[in-house]
């Protein structure tokens, strides 16, 4: 990283509760499309296979990222006649988090960090897509 990248990461503020849910929850950058998507699509409810086709995405990263979505408590799914959806989770302190990492995503120095910080976590879990 060069010196004015880093000063710039150091001087942005990410809370500590968006820096775990981005560490935590949000550690691809599938999962920030997906994220991303539904924050904008709140009462969706869908299969992998369509939501990749909204994002333009690969289905396969796409059932991966959201299953990890899911086991973190960012999405819900359920399966319907043998096909699983997947819903933005009812839960308001997760809404409330996903709105704050969005709104923050509008500063450019949040999202280099938050940049950061998603390339690191993906280069100690090498199953995670671009």
């Amino acid at each position: 990283m060069n010196d004015t990248l880093a000063a710039n990461v150091s001087r942005t503020t990410m809370t500590p509760a968006l820096l775990e849910f981005l560490r935590q929850k949000v550690n691809s950058f599938v999962k920030w499309d997906l994220v991303r998507f539904f924050h904008d699509n709140p009462h969706t409810k869908d299969t992998a296979e369509n939501l990749a086709r909204y994002i333009g995405r690969d289905v396969r990263s796409i059932e991966r990222e959201l299953n990890g979505l899911v086991e973190a408590d960012v999405l819900g799914c359920e399966t319907i006649s043998g096909l699983t959806i997947y819903e933005l989770a009812d839960d308001d302190v997760t809404r409330q988090t996903i709105e704050q990492f969005i709104e923050a995503c509008h500063n450019r120095d949040f999202r280099v960090e938050a940049i950061h910080h998603v390339i690191r976590e993906m280069q100690f879990s090498p199953r995670h897509d671009f």
